[in-house]
């Protein structure tokens, strides 16, 4: 079953190239790659083939904070000069550090898609920071600069490089191969990532961002195996590393969280799973260790096919899982465009097949419907009361009310509206009776998207490519008016959120 799984993998995510593998008990049982890591060199992909992981660079920067034993939270606090009261080292490792997402921030500057983004960027962007948008430990927000934060700090206190760090967690755990690989723009052994489809062709993705510790690993199937095997060889051992990177993580007020120490905590096909997946433009990945099987999944691809989902077939062919059925439920009354109080995005509603899907955070979530009437996961749902619909999201430690947004948005916003915040504007005009939008600031001028009204005065903002490997979703305009007049807008995605821009 594992093995159809695996040869069924070129054609169910196809592209240039990739490489899985499956463990347990610490045993390989599967390791296989395929296809090409630079299609004009014709270099073979293979299990050494170095690798960019991306996001999964998060927990090994975690890593070597704890390693280190360092105290970084006055580092941390001098590289965001302008918050009276900033988040800690502990904050930033769980990701409730209550900061904005550079990367999106980046795009309200007018960065350019492929641009560069560069140390001295990433700086100035996370310096100029002067307010929260929670309040520290009490929400979760995805944020990739709290795991810069950390390596930088790191390097700070301590005098050693981030790279000097990680090698010597690398060695211990023989990943023999595994670098610092922090400017996007090339691997040492030549692997490429591409973007594109099989119908349009694939095309070298450019990348042109410095990343480190949110981002910068680079290391090969078989340095992944390594780590997979170091993780299950230490799994009694309560002082271990990955034992201290798996321990149970709260908020503030005491509920758990999904998300802590750099590493998701979920569950699939009935078992607790943690793990993490990581991506850019042109590269996907995903790794898991499931404690209660002591199973391990690896999953590379150099293109933009969805690694996670390939991890989970992966599992569930290793467990010998079957598909579960849906039970038909009626379509939900409640459908249409509502907006959260609490952050101010707007929250979409649409049908779907046994389900609805939910245009809020950075990805639509598909939310099964459930026999109460109610729509959704163990992180995400979606009930009806008396009282109005409520959004429930224990992943983000977040419940509240939506307000129902419907009616016609009204078109007089064209204009220029200013940041004070982040000293960048947002320029609306009106096209030929179509209002577009971008957003300029030092970074650069952006480009023109189409508005699209939702709901009474509310709009959204398209925004299909960014310098990350995937936009931070559709940004929320919500329009303020005094005497009928618009005189602000509230601009805001998951990831950076409560921005007040005011007419010029």
């Amino acid at each position: 079953m594992l093995d159809r799984a695996i040869a069924d993998l070129p054609r169910a995510f196809p592209g240039p190239g990739g490489a899985v593998a499956v463990l347990r008990r610490g045993r390989v049982i599967a390791r296989h790659a395929w296809g090409f890591a630079n299609t004009e060199r014709r270099i073979p992909f293979t299990p050494a083939t170095l690798f960019r992981l991306c996001s999964i660079t998060k927990q090994f920067a975690v890593a070597a904070v704890l390693e280190s034993r360092a105290n970084l939270d006055r580092a941390i606090a001098a590289r965001l000069p302008l918050l009276r009261a900033p988040p800690t080292a502990q904050h930033l490792m769980h990701n409730q550090s209550g900061l904005r997402d550079y990367w999106a921030v980046a795009m309200l500057h007018g960065a350019a898609v492929e641009g560069a983004f560069g140390d001295a960027e990433a700086t100035r962007v996370i310096a100029t920071t002067r307010s929260l948008h929670f309040t520290p430990g009490t929400r979760f927000s995805y944020v990739n600069q709290n795991f810069r934060l950390l390596s930088d700090a790191l390097a700070d206190v301590t005098g050693r490089s981030f790279a000097d760090h990680l090698r010597g967690i690398f060695d211990r755990a023989g990943m023999h191969s595994a670098i610092l690989a922090a400017d996007t723009r090339a691997l040492p052994d030549g692997t490429e990532g591409y973007e594109g489809a099989p119908t349009t062709g694939f095309r070298r993705a450019d990348n042109n961002i410095i990343w480190t510790g949110d981002a910068g690993l680079g290391a090969s199937l078989d340095d992944m195996i390594a780590w997979e095997k170091h993780i299950d060889a230490t799994r009694d051992d309560p002082k271990s590393l990955h034992a201290r990177l798996s321990a149970p993580v709260t908020f503030a007020d005491g509920a758990p969280a999904f998300y802590g120490f750099g590493l998701n905590r979920g569950e699939a096909h009935g078992r607790a799973l943690i793990g993490h997946g990581g991506a850019l433009r042109g590269w996907r990945s995903h790794r898991f260790y499931v404690p209660s099987e002591r199973v391990s999944v690896v999953v590379l691809f150099n293109h933009m096919a969805d690694a996670q989902a390939a991890a989970h077939s992966l599992l569930g062919a290793a467990l010998g899982a079957k598909p579960q059925g849906t039970t038909p439920a009626p379509t939900p009354a409640w459908l249409g465009t509502y907006q959260d109080p609490e952050t101010g995005l707007s929250a979409r509603i649409e049908a779907a097949q046994g389900a609805v899907r939910l245009r809020y955070g950075g990805l639509v979530e598909t939310l099964p419907l459930q026999p109460d009437g109610s729509a959704g996961t163990t992180r995400t749902r979606l009930r009806a009361t008396s009282r109005g619909l409520h959004m429930d999201r224990p992943q983000d430690n977040q419940s509240t009310r939506l307000a129902p947004r419907s009616g016609d948005a009204a078109p007089d916003i064209a204009g220029r509206y200013h940041c004070a915040e982040l000293d960048a504007e947002i320029t609306i005009s009106d096209a030929g009776g179509t209002l577009y939008a971008a957003f300029s600031g030092f970074l650069g001028v952006g480009w023109m998207e189409a508005l699209q009204p939702i709901g009474r005065d509310l709009w959204v903002l398209p925004m299909p490519r960014a310098l990350d490997h995937a936009p931070p979703g559709d940004w929320t305009l919500a329009v303020r008016r005094q005497a009928g007049r618009p005189v602000a807008l509230d601009i805001g995605v998951w990831l950076a959120r409560g921005l007040r821009y005011r007419r010029v």
